[in-house]
């Protein structure tokens, strides 16, 4: 089997089963691992799949910048947007996390809403302006323009001073094995301060990120309260999820 092929072979198995196993493909192609692997690279460097120890995740589609991601996925992010903001309580302290489906919420919360929303996203913060009863706190630190969100140290400590009710968590991907990932390893340790100071936190997760992964990891599995998707229970991704013990809301 040419190379070319074999790897349209790796990219449909992928789209079916939802992981690779290096070690199993090879003895199945009559390859060596060594090929295996070097495909895997290959396909990786062309953002078509994410290595992981033995074998490869699909790659998620949201780790591009928040400008391309305001096209991804628009009616999804909005039913899990509406659904997520129904977790918010009036009188509650609300830690919102950065992104397109976080800004999505700020337009599903009630006009009549009275709570305090503390966020690293000054694109969140503004939208908030019109929410009228809806306080707003804004972490500052260093402007990740990837995402547009504040990271780094100055951040991070300035997180340790909040205590909230509920963080809503925004990642790239959601996968029962490699658990909650994102693309930046800075970005990916503002989300771990953040869920350290709320009583429950909530994923956001939009279709596109069920059943994958990006390069750094945000947090296992049984350290959030739920997940919120819209993705169909018969999605097997979504099926693992939940085998794997995760509270999946349906949005």
């Amino acid at each position: 089997m040419l190379a070319a092929h074999r790897r349209d072979l790796l990219l449909g198995r992928l789209r079916t089963d939802g992981r690779l196993v290096a070690k199993d493909l090879a003895a199945e192609l009559g390859v060596s691992e060594d090929s295996v692997r070097r495909d895997l690279r290959e396909l990786a460097a062309a953002g078509l799949c994410q290595r992981v120890y033995g074998g490869a995740l699909p790659a998620s589609p949201a780790v591009a910048d928040s400008a391309a991601r305001r096209s991804v996925a628009v009616e999804s992010k909005e039913r899990v947007a509406a659904r997520a903001a129904g977790l918010v309580r009036p009188g509650s302290t609300v830690l919102l996390d950065g992104g397109t489906t976080a800004l999505a919420v700020t337009r599903a919360l009630p006009r009549e809403l009275t709570a305090t929303v503390v966020t690293h996203s000054p694109a969140v913060a503004v939208a908030l302006v019109e929410h009228p009863g809806v306080e707003v706190q804004l972490i500052g630190g260093r402007l990740f323009k990837h995402s547009v969100v504040a990271c780094g140290a100055a951040a991070v400590e300035a997180a340790q001073l909040v205590t909230a009710d509920v963080f809503l968590l925004g990642v790239t991907g959601v996968h029962a094995e490699a658990g909650l990932t994102t693309g930046d390893a800075d970005e990916a340790a503002m989300k771990r301060a953040l869920a350290r100071r709320a009583a429950d936190t909530y994923v956001l997760a939009s279709v596109e990120k069920i059943g994958a992964a990006s390069p750094f990891a945000v947090l296992p599995l049984s350290a959030v309260t739920g997940v919120v998707t819209d993705a169909p229970d018969d999605d097997p991704a979504v099926r693992d999820l939940r085998a794997a013990g995760v509270d999946v809301l349906r949005a």
